[in-house]
């Protein structure tokens, strides 16, 4: 088996979350990020930030998609490709029942959960993965390919 090769130039990213909201990303049922800023394209680091946003478990419809799912924290769990971001007209319906009014919705595609959470310090807004971070998570992907 060949080692992956990477590119070399700055084509991926870092996004830090509160779980359980990134859980319900990996299962696949949450297809969009709020943030208060439009992200460019491309793909990220699912990072499950240190802290767990205790009231969101009380939601019935996070409760129902990460039911059984583990809540990993201060790790990277996941990857996905953020393929465009938008905000919802005022006065519109919100494009997901994810979505919250206002925010800029990333919207996210091609999710992939690693096996194994890899530990690592995210922080606020995108940051730069390093090289050996980013071996740790693809060396748990073998198929992909950027």
């Amino acid at each position: 088996m060949s080692a992956l090769t990477l590119p070399e130039d700055d084509w991926i990213r870092g996004i830090s979350i509160k779980q359980p909201w990134t859980a319900a990303i990996l299962t696949g049922a949450k297809t969009i990020e709020n943030r208060p800023r439009p992200w460019k394209p491309g793909w990220v680091l699912l990072h499950a930030g240190q802290q767990i946003d205790r009231s969101a478990l009380r939601l019935p419809l996070v409760a129902r998609t990460v039911r059984g799912q583990r809540l990993s924290t201060g790790a990277v769990v996941g990857i996905a490709r953020i393929t465009g971001s938008h905000q919802d007209p005022d006065g519109a319906p919100l494009c997901s029942p994810w979505a919250h009014p206002g925010a800029w919705h990333l919207e996210l595609a091609d999710v992939q959960e690693l096996p194994l959470p890899v530990p690592a310090r995210g922080q606020l807004g995108p940051w730069k993965p390093t090289g050996d971070l980013l071996g740790q998570v693809f060396q748990q992907l073998p198929g992909f390919r950027p």
